[in-house]
C-alpha cells in the first residue's frame, strides 16, 4: 500500500525537506508527498497542534481528492527571552518585521535560548485525524548567517551545532529540524499501517 499525502503548502522548501525525510527513512515505496494548492485557513490560537488540525480539517473538507490524506504543518520559533514570542505568530512576524526586527528585539539580550516547534496534522476518512509534534532546541545567533533554507533559518542554531539552519544543506537540516522530527513520526506511523 502506498500513501499519497496532499501537503497543503506553497512553500517548495518544505516539500523538498519532507521528500528528503521520506528518502532518509527509505519509505519512498510507501509514502509520497505532493504539494496541494488549497488555502491554509489558520485560527488564532497559541496551540500549534490546534492550528494545524483545524487547517487540515478545512483543507480535507474542501479537497476534491478524498481518497488521499491531507497534511498541514504549522511551525513557530519560540524565544525564551521574549516570553515565547513570536511562537504561533512566526509567519506574520517574519512578514512584518523579519529577521532584522527579531535581531533588534534581541539586542543586548544575553539569554539566546529558543526552540522551533512543528505540528503536522493529517486528516483522512480512513486514517482519521492525528497530529505529530517535533521540537528542536537551540539559540538565536547574533547575526543572520547562511543563504539556504527559509524564514528564520539564518538566525537559529540548533543545540549541539555551530551552524544556523541556513548554513546547512538539506541533509544536515533534516538531522536536526523540528519539521523533520514531526514528519518522521508521521511517516513511521504510516509505514506501520502499510
Amino acid at each position: 500500500m502506498k500513501f499519497v499525502l496532499l501537503f497543503v503548502t506553497k512553500n517548495e522548501h518544505k516539500v523538498l525537506e519532507v521528500r528528503q525525510i521520506i528518502k532518509m527513512l527509505n519509505a519512498e515505496s510507501i509514502v509520497e508527498v505532493r504539494p496541494y494548492n488549497l488555502p491554509k485557513i489558520e485560527i488564532q490560537s497559541n496551540d500549534l497542534a490546534e492550528i494545524a488540525l483545524h487547517a487540515a480539517r478545512y483543507a480535507y473538507d474542501k479537497s476534491h481528492l478524498k481518497e488521499y490524506p491531507v497534511v498541514v504543518e504549522d511551525a513557530g520559533l519560540f524565544i525564551e527571552a521574549l516570553n515565547g514570542f513570536p511562537g504561533p505568530y512566526s509567519s506574520y512576524v517574519y512578514k512584518t518585521i523579519g529577521i532584522r526586527g527579531v535581531l533588534k528585539l534581541m539586542e543586548g539580550v544575553e539569554n539566546r535560548c529558543a526552540y522551533f516547534l512543528s505540528a503536522v496534522a493529517i486528516v483522512h476518512s480512513e486514517l482519521g485525524e492525528r497530529v505529530f509534534v517535533g521540537r528542536v532546541d537551540g539559540s538565536i545567533a547574533h547575526e543572520a548567517r547562511g543563504t539556504k533554507g527559509f524564514g528564520f533559518d539564518p538566525i537559529f542554531i540548533p543545540e549541539g551545532c555551530d551552524k544556523t539552519f541556513a548554513e546547512m544543506n538539506i541533509n544536515e537540516k533534516c538531522l536536526y529540524s523540528h519539521r523533520s522530527k514531526a514528519f518522521r513520526k508521521l511517516i513511521e506511523w504510516l509505514v506501520s499501517k502499510a
